[in-house]
């Protein structure tokens, strides 16, 4: 046997097979053809001129550290959604905070508990973590399956995520499934409601979880300011947690994560909402159109989707699928033998995805 030393720095076991996160592609024009991407759900709108015009501003000082704790952001978050301060903890997009979260609960011989498909950093930050994801396949609908969740809880979980809407497929959990599964939790452990597509959400049955947080100690909320608010490239999200949680996500943050310049647009944005917020409304009337022109195309199962985007779920033909949409101009983020997501973009883009889409309708 070789006495040789290693040739290389050993590295935690944790971290071998652990799924390379995929981003949605750029879009790449062809034969001078306008490019439209519609693959990481992204708003297709250019900040607020008031939000670039703070961005300017806070631009003449980034040769200082930001504010480690966000002070004025956090206050702002607290002010905007009615909770204490102290229940707030920002970090580097809502991914940075489950991150967090996930370090804060769950390490070796630990299970993380979540639906699948859904988002695809969930396994990631699991693995990171040196615990072990338990989850639970999504009913024919393409939605949680809350009941069998509650049935997959053991002694050894200690976190439990859930994605409503859901990443990639756009459905929404409803109140009375949500307050059933809930109940049988136990108190010990923490369930995550990852709300990063909640600004889009119409059905009045989906509970906004910050309503559900307020009640149960074992609850914690996800938001992000990189959808509908526009401001994905400065990755800033928050959680809104009770006192020991939020605690230990501060224990945990990355020490000043948060840049200066994501601090100011996100507490301008947060100013300047329902401008935001009307451009949340033409998202949400196109994502209308867009699903209806599916149906019209006998697409039957299209989950109604509350985010901004929709999936199809395509199996075999999801790679053929996404070439042809890059062939016509649009890139979508597809899931290889799944699916494919697709952003709600501008009209453009939308009908250009539609004209493929028309091609590859399952047969029924």
């Amino acid at each position: 046997m070789s006495t040789d030393p290693p040739t290389t720095p050993r590295l935690r076991h944790a971290l071998d097979g652990i799924p390379a996160y995929r981003p949605g592609r750029p879009a790449a024009a062809q034969d001078g053809r306008p490019a439209y991407k519609l693959s990481s759900n992204e708003n297709p709108y250019p900040p607020l001129p008031s939000v670039l015009a703070t961005l300017s501003n806070a631009a003449e000082s980034v040769n200082r550290y930001p504010d480690m704790f966000a002070t004025g952001l956090v206050e702002a978050i607290a002010a905007r959604f009615d909770v204490p301060t102290a229940h707030v903890a920002t970090g580097t997009g809502s991914v940075g905070v489950l991150q967090q979260l996930v370090q804060a609960t769950a390490g070796d011989g630990d299970e993380v508990l979540y639906a699948w498909r859904s988002f695809e950093a969930y396994p990631i930050v699991v693995q990171i973590s040196g615990a072990r994801s338990v989850t639970v396949p999504l009913t024919a609908d393409e939605r949680h399956d809350l009941d069998a969740m509650a049935d997959a809880i053991t002694a050894q979980t200690r976190l439990v995520l859930v994605c409503s809407p859901n990443n990639p497929t756009g459905a929404a959990v409803r109140r009375a499934e949500l307050t059933r599964f809930l109940d049988r939790v136990p108190t010990d452990v923490l369930v995550v409601i990852d709300e990063a597509y909640r600004e889009f959400v119409r059905d009045d049955d989906v509970p906004d979880a910050l309503e559900v947080y307020r009640e149960r100690p074992n609850v914690a909320v996800l938001r992000t300011f990189s959808k509908a608010y526009g401001l994905a490239g400065l990755r800033v999200g928050f959680a809104v947690a009770h006192d020991a949680v939020a605690d230990a996500l501060r224990k945990t943050a990355v020490p000043f994560g948060v840049s200066s310049l994501a601090q100011a647009a996100a507490v301008r944005s947060l100013a300047a909402e329902d401008e935001l917020l009307d451009r949340v409304g033409a998202l949400v009337e196109e994502r209308a159109r867009v699903q209806a022109a599916l149906r019209d195309q006998s697409w039957s199962r299209v989950p109604p989707s509350e985010a901004n985007f929709v999936w199809l779920r395509l199996g075999a033909r999801t790679e053929e699928f996404a070439a042809a949409c890059e062939a016509a101009g649009v890139v979508v983020r597809p899931f290889s033998g799944e699916g494919a997501r697709v952003t709600i973009g501008e009209r453009e883009a939308n009908d250009l995805f539609l004209q493929v889409a028309k091609d590859f309708v399952p047969a029924h």
